[in-house]
Formats: structure tokens, C-alpha cells, sequence
């Protein structure tokens, strides 16, 4: 089957979106998402219907099918390979990668996809933590806390880092706060205020709503 770019950016949004409701996804959430206009997604729900990829229904919302779960971690795993390979083998910073992928992700081959991931010894996480779909499509489970929900004094291991905007990513590289690094909670304000961390041997404060996107997990 022929897919276009717009149907693969589609499908892979759909996907990421999926797990924030037991519902159906939205028009409009995908709409926000996508930066497009509703009609516009409308009208491609509605193809996306007929060529089996979606479950759409108006008011009702919409998921993927087998087929369509299926292309999107395709497209998932080009990305994040792309990602890893772009920062281990072509000397990238972990902020310039997520746009270089977009990039590049719709166009590369199975056979370079394979001889990627072969350079790259099959890994199972792309550089921000976020983990990489496998070969025959599965969603690797990664078991994970939010550092807003980790009590004081209880050391942990950055496993993941989910807003992944260049800025920010910046900002985190500069506070040591990057996937593998261990960090400890001194204190949290109260009324989602300030959290005060160790990060190895120095101490910095973040904002709630960073935390709340740096994901951990107790060391092994």
C-alpha cells in the first residue's frame, strides 16, 4: 500500500495521543496537535477510514486498527533510530535530533532501518530514554515514575525525558540532567512549587512542570 508522509505523520501522532484517553481520540486534540485546522482532520480521519488504518466515527472519536498501530511503530522506530544513530555515530547533540528524524524518517529503507540498528548493537532506548518499537512491532513496556511523584531523600535514575523541545533539552544538559544520571529530591515546594534536587555532586532547582517530564527509576 502507497502512504504518504501526511498519512504516516497521522498515524504516528494518532498513536502517542491514543494513551491519554480510555475514548476515543478527538478531532479536535489530534487538530491541536497537528496544528491543522478540524475540517482538515476530518477529512483525512475519513481516509484514513477507508483505507483500514482508523476506527472513525464522528462524535465518537478515533483509534487506530492492527494495520494502522502496525505503519505507526514503523514510523516510531525509524524515527528513534534515526535519532540514536544521528547522535552516537554523527556527532549530534541530543536538541538537534528530534528535527533531523522528522526529517528523514518517512524515507529510509528496511534494509538501512536493519543495518542501523546492527551498528548501533539492536539498542532499545533513543537518546532521550524513549523506548525504541521492535523489528516485528512491539511497544517495548518501560516501567517508570514521574520525579514530581518521588519522595525526598530517595535516590533514582534518569530514565526518560518526554518533552524533548530543543530549549528545554538545552537547559537540562546544562543542569547535568540527562537520562542515566542519578538524582535525589532535597524538597518540594508546596502547591506545585519549586523541586530541589541533588544531581550527583551538586545541587539545582527545577520548576514543577520540567520535573513532570523527567521520568526515573530506582537504581538497580
Amino acid at each position: 500500500m502507497a502512504r504518504s508522509q501526511s498519512v504516516e505523520d497521522y498515524l504516528k501522532t494518532i498513536y502517542k495521543l491514543e494513551g491519554e484517553t480510555d475514548k476515543g481520540l478527538s478531532t479536535s486534540r489530534l487538530a491541536e496537535k497537528l496544528g491543522v485546522a478540524n475540517a482538515s482532520v476530518t477529512n483525512m480521519l475519513k481516509r484514513l477510514s477507508d483505507m483500514g488504518l482508523v476506527q472513525y466515527e464522528s462524535y465518537y472519536g478515533t483509534r487506530l486498527t492492527e494495520s494502522g498501530k502496525k505503519i505507526a511503530l514503523e514510523i516510531i522506530r525509524h524515527h528513534r533510530l534515526l535519532e540514536l544513530y544521528l547522535k552516537e555515530m554523527m556527532g549530534y547533540s541530543w536538541d538537534e535530533v528530534h528535527e533531523e528524524a522528522e526529517k528523514l524518517e518517512h524515507h529510509i529503507s528496511e534494509q538501512f532501518e536493519d543495518k542501523i540498528a546492527e551498528l548501533l548493537n539492536n539498542p532499545t532506548v533513543d537518546p532521550h530514554g524513549d523506548p525504541i518499537p521492535t523489528k516485528d512491532g512491539q511497544m517495548p513496556k518501560v516501567r517508570s515514575r514521574k520525579l514530581t511523584t518521588v519522595d525526598s531523600q530517595s535516590p533514582q535514575i534518569i530514565k526518560r525525558v518526554k518533552n524533548q523541545s530543543p530549549e528545554l533539552l538545552r537547559y537540562l544538559e546544562d543542569q547535568g540532567l540527562i537520562p542515566g544520571v542519578k538524582v535525589e529530591v532535597i524538597k518540594k515546594e508546596p502547591f506545585d512549587g519549586p523541586i530541589h534536587l541533588k544531581i550527583e555532586n551538586k545541587t539545582a532547582t527545577i520548576g514543577f512542570n520540567i520535573a513532570d517530564d523527567i521520568y526515573v527509576v530506582e537504581p538497580a
